[in-house]
């Protein structure tokens, strides 16, 4: 018996020691993974007013059919299409094409450069690949000019583009119909310059609107990002500028977050009958599955994730977050809410999404076919569907708006005017200007 009680008489001093470094430890833990939780959910966010350029720029050589850029291989750069690299802290950009040459061995990947747009891409060390491709309006080739659109805090500039005449000078399909187009998180107006065309061709007039936060717009008072459930109002204010100036409807085109806060406009706009559709590319429609996926991607523990997503959705996070507002996560899940959705969608949508996972899309489809029509593409990552493949994503769009806009509408007839009470009601003062 001695011997037992000489093994037990160690632990038995050691124990308040150690139970007492035990607790001390979680406190640290605990308080580690608060802090790391609440770092997470103000990344969530907080506007990222200057992205970083972390792609290395190894060399600029003159090809045999053209100037051409040797950049490190990797997920993004050997992507096919057409792509910009921004580069001088994002005040230049080159438009980077097809790939001349690649080696896996080496690491390494050549391509064309078919423009640069400004600044010295021989002397650029680092840069951004990214997937708006033109950087204003004339650089691709478009005739348009800079409006301004009445916001809470100002106005917005945006970029409107009438599309040219009928060559045949038959009515068409978007006659009358504005195309306003909604960018991503991150993203400015420019992101839309790549639809401008295909909305022409139909006949429809394009607005590409700025909006809190971007950067361009007035900043909302908290200074952040409500991940749709505030910037919507922007995209109602740009509703009432297309109505105040000829348009009879509009089309919504949103990317990333643009497709989460084209969503709740229609939800909550009280002109969301003059929206004929959704032209969605890589759309977020449930948040929760978003911030789930990116806290895997970036190695965080679940349960952390969990609490950076309470502390974004409940008003005792305010003090980390810095919202005015908590986030209704319910709202903006349209996966959920897929019944609740009465216009027409169309979702472009690459199965190799990183950001952004393509389930939610394919599961709202699924839940709505009636409404939603899901279109699938492969390797084009992150809302560069239209890069990797722009006569797909052409063909795609325009041929369901044209089926769209022709249709008849319950109660209304096709590009019906809009009614003395209803031009009234376009016309009134801003809703982001009353509390609603």
């Amino acid at each position: 018996m001695r011997t037992g009680v000489g093994v037990a008489a160690p632990v038995a001093r050691w124990s308040p020691v150690a139970g007492s470094l035990a607790l001390s430890a979680g406190f640290v833990l605990a308080g580690a993974s608060s802090a790391l939780a609440g770092l997470f959910a103000r990344v969530v966010v907080t506007p990222v007013r200057r992205p970083a350029e972390n792609l290395r720029i190894l060399a600029v050589v003159d090809g045999p059919s053209g100037l051409e850029v040797v950049l490190p291989a990797n997920e993004q750069t050997t992507v096919p299409g057409t792509y910009s690299l921004t580069f001088d802290g994002g005040a230049s950009c080159a438009r980077i094409g097809r790939i001349t040459t690649f080696d896996p061995r080496d690491g390494t990947i050549t391509r064309a450069v078919e423009h640069v747009y400004s600044g010295d891409l021989r002397s650029a060390v680092q840069g951004r690949f990214t997937g708006f491709v033109y950087p204003r309006p004339r650089d691709a080739g478009l005739d348009a000019r800079e409006v301004q659109v009445p916001v809470t805090g100002g106005t917005a500039p945006a970029w409107r583009g009438d599309p040219p005449p009928a060559s045949d000078g038959r009515a068409r399909a978007g006659d009358g119909v504005w195309a306003i187009m909604v960018h991503g998180r991150g993203a400015r107006r420019n992101e839309g310059l790549r639809a401008v065309p295909s909305a022409s061709r139909l006949g429809m007039t394009s607005l590409l609107i700025s909006y809190r936060n971007d950067g361009d717009a007035p900043d909302a008072q908290d200074g952040r990002y409500g991940l749709g459930t505030t910037e919507w109002r922007d995209v109602e204010a740009a509703v009432r500028y297309a109505l105040r100036h000829g348009a009879q409807d509009v089309v919504l085109f949103g990317w990333s977050m643009g497709g989460a806060i084209a969503l709740q406009c229609v939800d909550r706009s009280d002109l969301a009958s003059h929206v004929r559709g959704l032209v969605l590319t890589g759309p977020v429609v449930d948040w929760i599955d978003v911030l789930e996926h990116q806290a895997r991607l970036t190695r965080i523990p679940e349960a952390i994730g969990v609490v950076g997503t309470w502390l974004i959705s409940n008003r005792a996070g305010r003090f980390v977050t810095g919202l005015a507002a908590p986030v209704d996560f319910k709202a903006l899940n349209w996966v959920a809410r897929a019944e609740q959705l009465r216009v027409p969608t169309l979702i472009m949508h690459s199965e190799d999404d990183e950001y952004v996972p393509v389930g939610p899309s394919m599961d709202l489809a699924e839940r709505n076919p009636a409404l939603v029509r899901f279109v699938r593409f492969t390797r084009a990552r992150h809302t560069k569907e239209w890069n990797v493949d722009p006569e797909k994503w052409d063909r795609t769009a325009r041929g369901w708006l044209r089926a769209v806009l022709t249709a008849d509408r319950p109660g209304r007839a096709r590009h019906g005017a809009i009614s003395p009470a209803g031009r009234a009601d376009a016309a009134a003062a801003p809703a982001a200007d009353r509390d609603r």
